[in-house]
């Protein structure tokens, strides 16, 4: 028993590692932004499972009830313009403040500023109402799972043009 859990805190210590590596493709704010939202999102998400992708339009952490991508709650998904947190079903959210966009069929999303951004109540109401229409109930106790998903091979940029290293 003891092998699988340093097995488990070696593959946690690497994705970790690899997960660092796809934020510092960032700008500095950027980078900074991400580090601050999934602190955030990891304070009041504990249970939930970390998924990420790396794709070619957007980097994303979904915050998921279990592995399945359909039962993801919110993510941050960021890319070269900025950072956003998405609300997979999140057209069929409650909206009274009318702070969700996109008009898609299923996803709308939030632009993102700054961390303090997830501290209004209107928006901790968002992911309240998205945690209570899941699916499939977050955990009661224990820690969400860091799964690195997809990585693409092409990517767009991660920084504006104008933006160097």
């Amino acid at each position: 028993m003891k092998s699988v859990a340093k097995d488990d805190s070696k593959t946690a210590a690497a994705s970790e590692r690899q997960l660092a590596g796809f934020i510092a493709k960032f700008d500095a704010k950027n980078a900074a932004l991400i580090r601050s939202v999934r602190k955030a999102l990891r304070k009041r998400l504990p249970s939930a499972n970390e998924l990420v992708y790396d794709n070619y339009n957007f980097f994303v952490i979904g915050y998921c009830s279990t592995e399945r991508p359909s039962d993801c709650i919110v993510s941050i998904a960021a890319g070269a313009s900025g950072v956003g947190l998405s609300f997979y079903y999140g057209a069929t959210l409650p909206d009274p403040h009318k702070l969700l966009l996109g008009s898609g069929s299923q996803n709308r999303f939030i632009r993102l500023e700054s961390p303090s951004t997830l501290a209004r109540p209107e928006i901790e109401e968002l992911i309240a109402a998205a945690i209570a229409q899941g699916e499939t109930p977050l955990p009661r106790s224990g820690k969400g799972k860091l799964i690195i998903r997809s990585i693409s091979k092409k990517q767009k940029p991660r920084r504006k043009a104008s933006d160097s290293r």
